[in-house]
């Protein structure tokens, strides 16, 4: 520690000494020729070009150096020497160190080792570092720091930077995927007055001008509908959803979904929708359907297969074949009993269908890894959703999993309202101001069959590249304060 506080001295010392010889150490706007790769792109012997980045590496040679200048795209040398910039410029550089942000103007030339590189005629101090940054071979060694200074993460660990272009190539594709098929994207409320659309915790807030309560959404998903019944026949949203409950490998308590929903379809054609889209995003990003998850040294631990056509299985079967066949058979006890003789633990809050669904989530969504599509699920577990017509029990639902966590549910949605409001109550209970009632004032204006889908883009993004944790692919993850 006493090393690194020298080191912020010296840079602080320096910082003076640029500002007592008149060089501003943050300094004004930079014309650059492009982006470092496109400076590359541009090279060619004897032209000038102008590039700007940060100091990543220097390698003094005396009265001429080699630096390296870095930016998001890439890596760019840039040879500086006295006898070109003159001593007043040279004694400005020497108070430069990495980290720092410089603008170069220069001539393009190619060194002995064939390395593309400017010949700097002209310096601009860009800005300041006043802290020395991770060793670039070393990176941030405590997992905390890295989600905590994700900055430096970033400058410091190439395959976390990867991970979130990744991300945002994941985004950019499946906007333009629904585009392309006539999906229009909208926005709907974040802060809402009756927060549905889930069964979840929401976060509350307080709006001081209408005296009026409000909660961040825990889904979009009842404003989406309201569209249908305006007339858009394919919506989608891909934003944030708040959820007030646990903090886990798999789970922040914000996260982003693209909710989508298509009038005059069901839950079959979302399902056949998504899988089209995750293979295109596998295409796209991992180049194949084989998607290869690595450790830290790069060794093949798990690779999933996402060939199509997915498996589909209902509900009932995929129970049955975790649990036993005569599953559903059993009392009520008896299941509890048989669930805990097959290590699942049962709360004693749970109700039954929700002791059959804690063994579906244990023994069959966490050991699922190739794609699945569970399906007909009791309507209990969805209030949302359209109820099969062979089985009043049961709901035309499918619930996707991959890498043994869910990555999407589609629904055939419910557009009955009078069905709407019984199920809603039912899910309230006694707090009856849970329900949203400008919702079903929508619902009874009139809904067009429709199917709904949802897909967490978190988990996505961890089943594309391997993430073992949702903090690795989300940019600034939801930390506990720093302890003094």
């Amino acid at each position: 520690m006493d090393d690194e506080n020298d080191l912020i001295a010296l840079r602080r010392r320096k910082l003076e000494h640029l500002q007592a010889s008149g060089v501003a150490p943050f300094g004004d706007a930079f014309e650059t020729s492009g982006t470092i790769a496109e400076v590359r792109e541009k090279f060619a012997e004897g032209r000038l070009l102008r590039a700007a980045g940060r100091i990543t590496a220097h390698r003094d040679m005396g009265k001429s150096h080699f630096v390296d200048l870095r930016d998001a795209t890439g890596r760019l040398q840039v040879y500086i020497q006295t006898k070109e910039l003159g001593k007043d410029v040279m004694e400005i550089f020497a108070l430069l160190d990495l980290g720092d942000f410089i603008g170069v103007e220069g001539t393009c030339f190619v060194t002995k080792t064939g390395e593309p590189t400017l010949k700097v005629s002209a310096l601009q101090v860009l800005a300041k570092a006043l802290r020395p940054l991770p060793e670039k071979w070393h990176g941030l060694q405590d997992v905390e720091a890295r989600y905590r200074q994700r900055y430096l993460d970033l400058l410091t660990n190439e395959h976390s930077r990867a991970v979130f272009e990744t991300r945002i190539t994941i985004l950019r594709e499946m906007r333009r995927f629904l585009e392309e098929r006539g999906f229009q994207e909208v926005e709907t409320p974040m802060l809402q007055a009756v927060p549905g659309g889930a069964a979840a915790e929401p976060f509350q807030t307080r709006h001081n001008a209408l005296g009026l309560d409000l909660y961040l959404r825990i889904a979009p998903e009842l404003y989406l509908k309201r569209l249908l019944v305006g007339g858009f026949t394919k919506v989608f949203e891909l934003n944030r959803n708040f959820r007030n409950e646990g903090i886990s490998r798999r789970h922040n308590p914000e996260f982003t979904m693209l909710e989508a929903y298509w009038a005059y379809a069901d839950f079959n054609k979302m399902a056949d929708l998504v899988e089209e889209l995750i293979c295109h995003l596998a295409h796209t990003i991992c180049g194949s359907l084989q998607v290869e998850h690595r450790d830290a040294e790069g060794v093949v631990t798990r690779t999933l297969n996402l060939q199509q056509p997915w498996r589909r299985a209902r509900y009932r079967d995929v129970i049955c074949a975790a649990a036993g066949a005569d599953w559903f058979e059993l009392a009520a006890d008896d299941r509890r009993q048989r669930a805990h003789s097959l290590g699942v633990e049962i709360l004693p809050q749970l109700v039954d269908f929700e002791v059959t669904q804690h063994v579906f989530e244990k023994l069959v969504e966490e050991k699922t890894f190739d794609p699945l599509y569970v399906t007909h699920c009791p309507k209990e577990l969805v209030p949302l959703a359209k109820q099969n017509s062979e089985d009043d029990a049961l709901v035309d639902v499918y619930e996707l999993i991959i890498n043994g966590q869910e990555i999407s549910p589609g629904y055939s949605e419910l557009n009955d309202p009078v069905t709407q409001r019984r199920r809603l109550l039912e899910q309230a209970g006694e707090e009856t101001q849970k329900v949203d009632e400008e919702f079903l004032l929508a619902l009874e204006h009139g809904m067009p069959p429709a199917g709904g889908v949802g897909i967490g883009v978190d988990r996505l993004t961890m089943l594309l590249t391997g993430a073992e944790s949702i903090r690795d692919v989300i940019l600034f993850p939801l930390l506990r304060p720093r302890k003094n």
